[in-house]
């Protein structure tokens, strides 16, 4: 019999929200996460966040620093995924310089202490996180040059034109947006180039027929979300589209197993707090109570369609790597090697792409944006791991 009525994985909105509405209902829970404390990428070191004060006090056991496999079953009568997502990387001339990250990469490090005062800093990519980022950058002391958005710009006025449906939104767009006051904002306009002898000392910019260089000491890039489905496909949860399909209740196909959150749809923490609420009352039986969040999910499900369309990728950007431009950075492959390949199997056996440590996250999805095919299979284990892990799960 499992110690735990419901088991939760993951600890960022999505999971904390289930878990608290299923254990405030009577429901042993357990949560489990690989991070040192909740919250997830989203609220990362933000102890003063209502919902994880609301975890804290809601009974739920949490289990940190802890990897799962399929096995997770074991844990719990039921079953609640919150996996929630990675950024997703385009590769384009220099990315692998030192000085490069991820959007949500570089607020992870300054959160983390990383100090970047003083240090020139150009943020490109896609969507909202890019205002997010260049935010917290210039509130460290960072010298924000440039926030590059590829949308064109009458997109970008259309959807924050549309946020007054959602006024908490609105608000939080004008707050960042005086916090950024005296920062260049380009929309139409990306990095197509990174360049720097061992270090990123300038990136090349191009807005329509103009192109320019920004001299900057970090350049963080990233072109939305892709959905971290390992562990649920390994389950055999149903995918549609790239993501976890659920019904009504965040059930997947398979029996006993909910989903919520961004690996059902990129939405944002909203869309990821009431899919969550929802999966934890099914979970532990209150479905009237889940179905009084319908309409909110409507809602926040609207604004996520209403995003993915604002932001969708141009296709110049599927066309930035050269012949020499690494795609797949574990095993140092350049996309001549990966051009002409019919599938990401024929990829792994003639070049090792996708077999690094990185187990194809990065250039699985890369790969499926500039040439039609990537990642399509998972095995086990989900997540890297060490091979004592291995031994000690086997011998226990």
């Amino acid at each position: 019999m499992s110690a735990f009525d419901i088991a939760v994985v993951g600890a960022g909105p999505a999971g904390i929200a289930a878990a608290c509405r299923a254990a405030e209902n009577g429901a042993r829970v357990v949560v489990i996460d690989d991070n040192p404390a909740p919250g997830g990428q989203i609220w990362r070191g933000e102890k003063s966040e209502p919902w994880i004060e609301r975890f804290k006090r809601s009974g739920a056991v949490l289990e940190r620093d802890t990897a799962v496999d399929e096995r997770v079953r074991q844990r719990g009568a039921k079953l609640i995924l919150a996996t929630g997502a990675r950024e997703l990387f385009l590769p384009f001339p220099g990315w692998t310089l030192p000085g490069v990250t991820g959007v949500g990469g570089l607020q992870a490090l300054i959160k983390s202490g990383l100090a970047v005062k003083g240090m020139r800093v150009v943020i490109a990519g896609s969507g909202p996180l890019l205002l997010a980022a260049a935010s917290l950058a210039r509130s460290k002391g960072a010298v924000v040059r440039l926030v590059a958005e590829q949308a064109p710009g009458g997109r970008v006025t259309g959807f924050a034109g549309a946020l007054w449906r959602h006024p908490g939104k609105a608000l939080q767009g004008a707050e960042l947006i005086l916090t950024l006051i005296g920062v260049r904002y380009d929309a139409g306009c990306f990095v197509e180039e990174a360049c720097g002898e061992g270090q990123v000392e300038h990136v090349r910019v191009r807005r329509g027929e103009r192109a320019w260089e920004e001299k900057c000491d970090l350049l963080a890039v990233g072109f939305g979300l892709v959905p971290n489905t390992e562990l649920a496909a390994l389950l055999g949860c149903d995918l549609d589209s790239g993501f976890v399909r659920t019904g009504d209740w965040q059930q997947t196909s398979v029996p006993g197993v909910y989903a919520a959150g961004e690996l059902t749809g990129i939405g944002g923490v909203e869309k990821s707090l009431v899919e969550g609420e929802i999966a934890g009352l099914a979970a532990a039986g209150r479905e009237a109570d889940a179905e009084r969040l319908f309409s909110r999910r409507a809602s926040w499900k609207r604004f996520a369609a209403r995003l993915q369309s604002a932001f969708a990728l141009e296709p110049v950007l599927k066309k930035l790597a050269r012949e020499d431009t690494c795609v797949c950075r574990c095993e140092d492959v350049p996309l001549s090697e990966l051009k002409g390949r019919a599938s990401w199997r024929e990829a792994k056996l003639q070049t090792r792409c996708g077999m690094g440590s990185c187990q194809g996250r990065i250039c699985g999805a890369a790969t499926r944006e500039i040439l039609g095919w990537g990642a399509d299979s998972v095995r086990p284990p989900a997540f890297p791991t060490k091979v004592r892990n291995l031994i000690e799960s086997k011998s226990s």
